[in-house]
């Protein structure tokens, strides 16, 4: 039997790309605050979800690499959303805390994010929604979600 043939648009990091790609669209077109970037969010969400927070922690936290975070950081910061002091212990450690005002972006932000995730599940029936956050979940290793 001959091999199949290898058709890009069927792999599924093809897809996951698309997907993703058309995601960030709808969250750039639908955020409350049309300059915070969906990372810029979940770092924010992330600070709320854990307090005041080192940078290392952060990476941890969000799946974000090193580089890319320190920019988030510093773009947040710029924007009075975050705050940076150093750790009492280790003042070579930088602390990212949130400030009220980026406390007041979240909250600003939450209704949106809930309208961008409905827009991204599209035409999805309930039974694929669940399924498609279940195998994303287990396909990135965080089975046990919130």
């Amino acid at each position: 039997m001959p091999p199949r043939p290898y058709d890009f648009r069927e792999q599924i990091g093809h897809l996951l790309r698309r997907a993703y790609q058309r995601h960030v669209s709808i969250f750039q077109q639908n955020a409350a605050d049309p300059q915070l970037t969906a990372v810029q969010f979940v770092t924010l969400c992330t600070l709320r979800e854990r307090g005041p927070s080192s940078q290392s922690e952060l990476v941890r936290a969000t799946a974000v690499d090193q580089g890319t975070i320190r920019g988030i950081i510093e773009r947040l910061t710029a924007r009075r959303l975050v705050a940076i002091a150093t750790d009492g212990d280790d003042r070579r450690k930088v602390i990212v805390h949130l400030t009220a005002r980026g406390s007041a972006m979240i909250d600003r932000m939450v209704p949106s994010a809930h309208h961008i995730t409905e827009l991204t599940m599209g035409d999805l029936e309930p039974v694929e929604r669940v399924a498609l956050v279940h195998l994303l979940r287990k396909m990135t290793g965080d089975r046990a979600g919130p």
